[in-house]
């Protein structure tokens, strides 16, 4: 069978800090004319433009009828994928060949138009798919029923809500028979719902022999839904398997220097006086090292330090932090029975503290580490030594495919009783 998608050697180089050509005000255009000079003398001088390759000789096939799912961290190149199968951004390199009619999801409300009405913006993108009025006026009544958008159809869509703008956009996209269907994280809105139509509907364009290419973060969802993963690291294609296998090998990945620091002696580690860093490592249950944590795995923080005080009493704490700088959580060594409140002989100690499985959500960390003395005086402090980032393995997630907004997302327990029809609803 012939593949319905073909990529070859695709890659995507961009110029950093570069600007699209536009009309700007005649300020702006004396603005530039006076840099200009400046300009010329950085280029004799050999300076440079600096570039990226959001993606650099990817290659593979999709098969008619096939649902891939595209993984990757924020930044691997997921998102440029899509847009150059769109048809939205030219490749660099290499080519890219579609075999058959294109839907994109690429984010909320692409293809509309916010001025227009609902009922207005359907017809408006199913003829931007390539559908004619009478194919759409066949659709249309699925279309709107799915979406559950009916009392608003007539209502401009800049006064949606995005979860208006998703399950509409979504439905058109689906509806609308492309035979190939991009999406790119349409389950982050909607509620549990929607959601769970979503997937149907999308094991309804496959089984139709149409294809779905699916990005997402969420591995419960690419583990349901699709067949076939790819992983996608730092623009370049590292895995191409069976879903579970590349899930499981994206959930391994990421070990990186950042969350396993050594230092050869106490001459050359931080510290001070009292107390000096050897080591400080995030490691999962079998003792592996990892930066990349599922987040139902529990993990250990070990620090080990030399003591330099003989006989002082030295206790640690470490403080996580989020990406925007939000304090997590804080551990404090004072319950550990062993050494706690004694005095400890000079040399070499270790410490591991132990985070649960299943207590932080998805995303990236840092780890400060302080030492105490007697009393909890401060002795020494690091900030950002290590950082790990947890990957969401979707085992908490049950049936829900959203998003989860919060720092800590536990497993905790629920219960449900029914009261009876003649229960007081007040009490």
């Amino acid at each position: 069978m012939k593949s319905i998608i073909q990529v070859r050697g695709l890659s995507k180089r961009y110029r950093i800090g570069a600007q699209r050509a536009r009309y700007g005000s005649l300020r702006e255009s004396l603005t530039t004319w006076a840099r200009q000079p400046f300009h010329a003398v950085g280029k004799k001088r050999g300076l440079r433009q600096p570039t990226i390759w959001a993606l650099k000789d990817v290659t593979f096939d999709v098969m008619p009828g096939e649902v891939l799912g595209v993984i990757g961290r924020n930044g691997a190149g997921k998102s440029t994928l899509l847009r150059v199968l769109s048809r939205i951004t030219e490749p660099t390199e290499g080519e890219v060949d579609l075999f058959g009619r294109v839907g994109s999801l690429l984010e909320v409300g692409t293809g509309f138009h916010p001025e227009l009405t609902g009922r207005e913006n359907i017809f408006l993108n199913g003829a931007i798919l390539g559908m004619t009025r009478a194919e759409i006026g066949r659709k249309f009544d699925e279309i709107v029923a799915f979406a559950e958008i009916e009392q608003f159809l007539d209502t401009a869509v800049k006064h949606y809500s995005s979860g208006m703008y998703v399950r509409l956009a979504f439905s058109v996209a689906a509806h609308l028979e492309p035979e190939i269907l991009l999406v790119d994280e349409v389950l982050a809105v909607g509620d549990a719902g929607f959601q769970k139509k979503c997937l149907g509907k999308m094991g309804d364009v496959a089984r139709d022999g149409r294809t779905v290419f699916f990005v997402s973060h969420n591995m419960a969802a690419i583990r349901t839904l699709c067949s076939r993963a790819i992983l996608v690291e730092v623009g370049r294609l590292t895995h191409d398997g069976e879903a579970d296998g590349v899930v499981d090998a994206y959930l391994d990945s990421g070990a990186r220097s950042t969350s396993d620091r050594h230092w050869e002696g106490p001459q050359s580690a931080p510290g001070n006086e009292s107390v000096r860093l050897k080591s400080a490592l995030v490691r999962i249950e079998d003792g592996s090292l990892q930066a990349g944590i599922a987040s139902d795995s529990a993990f250990d923080i070990v620090l080990e330090y030399w003591n330099l005080v003989p006989f002082a009493q030295l206790g640690s704490t470490v403080v996580l932090y989020d990406r925007e700088g939000t304090c997590v959580l804080s551990s404090i060594s004072n319950h550990e029975s062993t050494w706690h409140g004694k005095p400890k002989p000079g040399g070499l100690f270790r410490s591991v503290c132990r985070i649960p499985a299943g207590l932080l959500n998805e995303g990236r960390f840092s780890v400060t580490i302080m030492f105490f003395g007697a009393a909890y005086s401060s002795v020494w402090k690091m900030d950002n030594v290590i950082q790990f980032e947890i990957l969401d393995s979707g085992g908490v997630r049950g049936d829900y495919f959203g998003g989860w907004s919060g720092v800590v997302r536990p497993k905790l327990d629920w219960r449900t009783e029914y009261l009876g029809p003649d229960a007081d609803a007040s009490a």
